[in-house]
This record gives C-alpha cells, structure tokens and sequence, in this order.
C-alpha cells in the first residue's frame, strides 16, 4: 500500500514504527537525508512553483484575506530561504545523545541523563508552504517522526513538497514512513484519537483552535496560538529608536505572529514621541487605530475595546495611551497572548521591571518583536512559538523536539544492600 493510499491511522502506525529506526539514526545520515532534501527540492522547483501558482489562483478565487495569501505564495525567495535553513540545520549539532546529568548514587553505580527524541510529533499549520518543509526537516534533525496537517488553501503545494521530501529523505536512508501527510479534517479527528502512535500534538492557530484540540485529545499538546504582541514606549524613550522599531516589528511581516499589534504609549511620550512614531508608521502604510488620548494627537480611527485583543496579521495597529509602566504591564498580561512583547526605554530599571513581570515568552528590550523566530534565535527554524510554560516555551526548536531518559550502569547493584543498610548512597555529582 502506497503513502497516497494509506490513511490517517495507518500513517500514525507507520510512523510510530519509522520513529524508533530514526531515533537510532546516526547524526551524519539525517544531516545527508537533509542535504537530499534541499538538492531535491531545487531540481522540482518547476513541479513546486507549478502547484503553488493554482493554490494562489484558488484562494483569490475563494476570496482568501491578503495576509493568508501572503503566506500560502511559494516562490524563488521562499524556495531559497528553505533550501538555506535546510542546509544550515544539515551542519548543527545533533540534538541527541548529550549528556545533561551525571551522578554517582554509589560507588560503581551511575546514573546519567540523555536527551532523546520525543516520538512521534503531529503537526497542524496554517497554509504556509514553507512551514512544512521547515516542521519536516526540525523533526528530521532531532530524530522524530512527523504527522504533518496543513492549511487546505496549500493542499496542491504540500503534496508536491511533501512528496520532493519523502522521497529524497528514503533515498538517502531514512526509514520508510518517518513522514506522513494528512489532508482532512476527518484525518486531524482520528490523529487525535490515536495516543498509543503519537507522542505530541502541535497546534498552530487561534486559542479556540489550540483549546478545540486540547479537549478533543489524551496526547499531549503543544499550543502555538495567537500572537498578540505588544511594544510599550516608555517615558523618555528615544523617539527615533522607537519609530525605527514599531516600523520593523508592524511592517517586516504583518502576517507572522510574531508582527506587533498594539502600540502602548506612555502618557509622557504623546506630544513628542507619538507623532514620530505615528508618521513612520503611517508612511509605512499602516492603518492606525487608536483610543480618545492618541486621537488627540495624530490622525487615527476610533478604537474599541475588541482592538486591544486583536490579531490584525495586517498593516494595522492599535494604539493605547498608559500613564505608568505597571499599567502597560497590566494591559499586556490582560489583552496578550504571552507571545512576545517589547519596552522602548532608556531606563535600565524599567527595562528589569518589564522582563520580571511581564507573562509572556519572549520578553524585549529596545529591539522588533520580530526577532521572536527559531531561525533567528539559532534554533534551525521552528515547529511552533509555544506561549505555555510545560516543556518547551517560545520558539520550538531542535532542543524543544527533544525529551530525556536515564541511563543507569551498575555492576548486578540491587535495592535491599542500601535498605537493609549494607551499603550508602554517595549523590557525587560527577557532570
């Protein structure tokens, strides 16, 4: 039975089986199985770009908003970027087999701790072509078998990339299986049911989205939902620095989540530092939205209390007046999403204030909430910016795909010798 025939259950099967072949992969044959890929990729690119181009015609057809659009476009830059991660992630480190831990619990016996891949991971994402490549390959790299559910606007361009990966990957020696493509949201309903195959569930889409598949499952989840991100100007902040970095962080990518939606204000900045800003901003293209206090003083529409929790992933902003640090602080942990969000300050202090309590998983100083990317924090890219706390929190890189177990090496050592007293504990910590 081919892949294309195979269903859902079966591929999380097949996958679960390829998994244990792929954690016992040495490093130099995922890291050439990855090299493949990007060979592979570059010699299809006609195929690719081909059913990209009727993904695009169908989306415009149907309608689709321009910032889905802007992801689901697959082109020459797009191919170059995946082929340069897929490459760069070929020459990291193998994630597996370190050593975090050493003890000594006796004389002769040790107990050590090594990382290890986490299984099998299912994969939900939006129609971001590029994403499946990226999800495959971090999986690849950390020995874990994938369970990939793309967006259906990129049905044509995932089976084509899907198919490009799956066959160089196997060529070059990976097990058979190690990836699987599912197409349905009949197939994401029996992913969810399938506990004994798969290991972890990685949602990427609103908190509706992530909660839906939370209560719809026993397997673990991982949730990257919304990014709500915020950038606070501080009193005193240098006006320039701040209209360089609201532009960067609202305009670089207005469609990534990691694209800041709320612009907070310190009541001190509004004559001076907002009008700067606001032009910059404006020039830049983006729609301004803003409460009674901003509209004061720059040219705005009417925001409600709905914008202060909005994900625009467009050239739109909301912009909030605060009178204090801890005000700003309070509206970020009420209205954010715990994605990413920065200070725009001179002031040292205030900077550790905003580190210390503001909720969220990447939290900055005087630079774009942009940089909030796997890729950029050296990780090879990303499955998913998680915005929990339990295993992994922000970008989901090489060392987030990957678990631990311990190794303990005696010498016939058993319990009774150290509870009937024969012997003792000695807890040297030796790593």
């Amino acid at each position: 039975m081919s892949k294309i025939e195979m269903n859902a259950a079966e591929l999380a099967l097949a996958a679960k089986q390829a998994s244990f072949a792929l954690a016992a992969s040495s490093a130099q044959a995922r890291s050439a199985a990855l090299e493949a890929i990007a060979g592979a990729l570059e010699a299809r690119r006609a195929e690719i770009f081909a059913a990209n181009a009727l993904d695009m015609e169908q989306a415009k057809a149907d309608g689709i908003a321009a910032p889905v659009l802007k992801r689901l476009k697959f082109d020459e830059g797009k191919l170059r970027d995946v082929c340069l991660g897929l490459r760069d992630l070929a020459a990291m480190e193998d994630p597996i087999g370190h050593e975090q831990l050493r003890t000594e619990l006796a004389e002769g016996l040790v107990l050590s701790r090594i990382s290890c891949p986490i299984g099998v991971v299912g994969v939900i994402f939006e129609s971001r072509p590029d994403a499946l490549v990226q999800i495959a390959a971090l999986c690849l790299k950390s020995g874990n078998a994938v369970l990939l559910k793309g967006g259906r606007e990129a049905m044509r361009s995932n089976a084509i990339l899907y198919d490009v990966l799956r066959e160089a990957s196997e060529a070059a020696g990976m097990p058979e299986g190690w990836a699987g493509l599912l197409t349905t949201r009949e197939d994401v309903n029996v992913m969810l049911k399938m506990d004994g195959a798969i290991d972890l569930i990685i949602p990427r889409g609103s908190n509706a989205f992530v909660r839906y598949i939370m209560d719809n499952s026993r397997i673990p989840v991982l949730g990257h939902s919304d990014g709500v991100c915020h950038l606070y100007l501080d009193e005193g902040c240098d006006a320039q620095m701040a209209a360089r970095v609201a532009v960067d962080a609202k305009t670089q990518y207005p469609a990534a989540c990691n694209a800041v939606e709320t612009l907070l204000v310190h009541s001190a900045e509004v004559k001076e530092t907002l009008p700067v800003v606001a032009k910059a901003l404006a020039e830049a293209g983006v729609r301004l939205i803003g409460d009674a206090r901003a509209a004061q003083v720059i040219a705005c529409e009417a925001a409600t209390e709905a914008d202060w929790a909005a994900e625009y992933l467009d050239d739109v902003i909301a912009i909030h007046v605060v009178d204090s640090l801890q005000e700003a602080i309070a509206h970020i942990n009420r209205y954010g999403s715990h994605h990413t969000d920065g200070i725009i300050t001179e002031n040292e202090q205030a900077a550790k204030t905003f580190f210390a309590l503001v909720d969220s998983a990447g939290v900055y100083h005087n630079c774009s909430t942009r940089f909030a990317d796997g890729f950029r924090y050296g990780f090879g890219a990303e499955v998913g910016i998680s915005t929990g706390k339990i295993h992994a929190r922000g970008p989901m890189g090489l060392e987030g795909l990957c678990s631990y177990k311990y190794i303990l090496r005696g010498s016939g050592d058993i319990v009774a010798d150290f509870a009937q007293g024969r012997r003792s504990f000695t807890h040297k910590k030796l790593l």
